[in-house]
């Protein structure tokens, strides 16, 4: 197998192009006279569960983020029939798997958690006495005092 026989999801998975399949049938979107004669509807079967090339952690982040769209079989489907051609189709079908598994693998670092600054909070209550006090002065009641 070369590289151009795997799809590169992100640094830790890559799938070989041989776990895909791809079936063919008539696309109801752009082609004029070819729509009724021409298979140009990409659909990408991808098997999950029999995967060898996701480990444990991919395999079950992928099928709780995409459970949805997940069979249960285990098979993800994705379609395409934007463009007039199959290779097109192919290539954006192709496309669409990438960022859908890319999507489902990335893991958000966890927040940390920050404390306000006594500067910030002192300003936030200087701020709003000075509100405050605009106010005050706008309604007729001002005292001596402040």
């Amino acid at each position: 197998m070369t590289f151009a026989d795997w799809i590169f999801i992100n640094p830790g998975c890559s799938i070989p192009a041989s776990d895909l399949s791809f079936s063919f049938s008539r696309s109801s979107g752009p082609g004029g006279q070819n729509v009724n004669k021409v298979n140009t509807r990409v659909t990408l079967s991808f098997d999950v569960t029999g995967s060898r090339s996701l480990n444990d952690r991919q395999r079950t982040l992928i099928r709780s983020r995409l459970a949805t769209r997940i069979n249960k079989n285990g098979l993800l489907r994705i379609s395409a029939d934007s463009c007039r051609t199959q290779q097109g189709n192919r290539e954006e079908v192709i496309r669409r798997f990438t960022d859908l598994l890319r999507q489902a693998l990335h893991e958000q670092r966890p927040r940390r958690k920050t404390k306000v600054s006594r500067r910030a909070k002192e300003r936030r209550l200087a701020a709003k006495k000075n509100r405050g006090r605009l106010k005050k002065m706008r309604s007729g009641k001002v005292s001596d005092h402040e």
